[in-house]
């Protein structure tokens, strides 16, 4: 793993997200984007080196309405960047770890990611990200 890509947060409402987090950090959001696959919506912002990704559901079965609904909003995942995310699952699966994804999926922000389940990493979910080439 080469470094914190970014931290995902949980949120009802990501419009009045985007506000706060605008005042926090002293500028706007760079994207927003829905990714239809895991019923979510998203807004990117860049803190120093580091981003901070908003999760907003779009519908009640995706897994932050699940994760809302349990837990309420907050610190969601820490994703981490890889290099090649296809060697990275099958290190970690070697070493025990269980996997949410055992094949990457599109995400937001032009990357492939997989998750790897929270019971196998101390209760923290674990996002693995690789960017899409061009």
């Amino acid at each position: 793993m080469k470094k914190i890509e970014h931290i995902g947060i949980a949120v009802k409402d990501i419009d009045a997200s985007n506000a706060l987090f605008a005042m926090l950090f002293d500028k706007p959001h760079y994207k927003i984007e829905a990714v239809e696959s895991e019923g979510v919506k998203t807004s990117f912002f860049k803190a120093g080196p580091n981003k901070i990704e908003l999760l907003q559901a779009t519908n009640e079965d995706s897994p932050i309405a699940k994760f809302i609904e349990k837990k309420g909003e907050g610190i969601h995942h820490i994703a981490f960047a890889v290099d090649d995310i296809h060697a990275e699952i099958e290190r970690l699966k070697s070493n025990g770890f269980k996997m949410i994804h055992e094949v990457p999926k599109k995400g937001a922000d032009n990357k492939i990611i997989a998750f790897l389940h929270p019971k196998s990493t101390n209760g923290v979910l674990v996002e693995l990200c690789q960017d899409i080439e061009d």
